[in-house]
């Protein structure tokens, strides 16, 4: 077993085996907005959302999961990463940085991680999961598996956090569409008894993970795939050309904000606003964020033996592991 299976923040613990590993298909299959298969985000309406901007959207999942705060950065336009025009590019930088910071002011959050993997869909989609402080056991490359496996939080701090977060946004423009929960104003005789019965109805629900979520499920090869072979494509080149030229020209927005560590040239390619870190408010509009991802698991990979994998990068590796030495 590889060496990462003796870390602290390895989830699992007892005797494990490693998978056969599949011979690769000749075609791959098209992802969610390749071919003909219809993308999720282009359909979702914004209401779908936490907050929305005039080319960037952000997005939770449909219910609490076992980390304070699990968010999803989409463009507007059906690009995937490669494909951004310089415009988007720059924006996305803005964003990222920005989104991080909001999610970091929220309680009981030590730290953001970033990831993007896009094996089931085409549409860009950016991921940012928040490490509780202090649990130290989640630091590294696993926090989305232990994001399945933590009791979820309660709902009215995941809405709390999700207006939070919007209203932080809403400071550099676009429109926060979370709000936080309205106060059940009830006898104190009441309370613990609907608390006991929201609890159960917690537990009952099955949260959708990280690892489960829709845009994450690689679809299987079919032979349909291997007769389209060079048939299916990701996108049209011409219409590709078009969307990177009209994005080029587009007109500042009020996602391009800069901010304080962000270089002068990012600014000037996307229009900035003065930088500053707001103080989140309340969100003032009255729709909920939604999200509908279904289940799923990515596959293992196995890596030659001399080979650095990202599990056994120096500078992911935030596992305080004792054979290792490292923290």
């Amino acid at each position: 077993m590889p060496d990462f299976t003796q870390w602290p923040s390895f989830p699992f613990e007892g005797d494990l085996h490693v998978k056969q590993l599949d011979d690769p298909v000749p075609v791959e299959p098209p992802r969610k907005g390749e071919g003909l298969r219809e993308c999720t985000a282009c359909n979702a309406p914004d209401d779908a959302y936490i907050w929305v901007g005039e080319r960037w959207r952000v997005r939770a999942m449909d219910r609490p999961t076992g980390l304070p705060m699990v968010l999803i950065l989409e463009s507007r336009t059906h690009l995937d990463l490669g494909d951004l025009p310089n415009l988007l590019a720059a924006e996305l930088g803005v964003m990222t940085v920005r989104l991080e910071r909001a999610i970091r002011s929220l309680d009981g959050v030590a730290r953001v991680h970033v990831n993007r993997w896009g094996d089931g869909s085409a549409h860009l989609h950016m991921w940012f999961l928040a490490r509780p402080y202090g649990r130290l056991q989640l630091r590294g490359t696993f926090l989305s598996l232990w994001d399945s496996i933590l009791p979820p939080i309660s709902e009215a701090q995941w809405r709390e956090n999700l207006a939070l977060v919007a209203a932080w946004l809403a400071e550099f423009g676009g429109r926060p569409l979370a709000e936080p929960p309205r106060i059940q104003w009830q006898a104190p005789s009441s309370l613990l008894a609907q608390s006991a019965a929201a609890d159960a109805a917690a537990a009952e629900a099955a949260a959708v993970s990280v690892i489960e979520a829709a845009e994450e499920i690689p679809e299987p090869a079919t032979d349909a795939d291997v007769a389209q072979g060079d048939t299916a494509s990701a996108f049209d080149e011409v219409s590709l050309d078009e969307d990177a030229e009209a994005g080029s020209t587009a007109p500042p927005s009020d996602s391009t904000g800069g901010s304080d560590d962000e270089p002068a040239s990012a600014d000037e390619a996307s229009g900035g606003t003065p930088a500053g870190t707001p103080t989140p408010g309340p969100a003032t509009s009255s729709n909920q964020a939604s999200g509908t991802p279904t289940p799923g698991i990515a596959g293992t990979v196995t890596a030659p033996v001399n080979a650095r994998s990202v599990l056994n990068d120096p500078d992911d590796d935030a596992s305080d592991d004792a054979t290792n030495g490292r923290q």
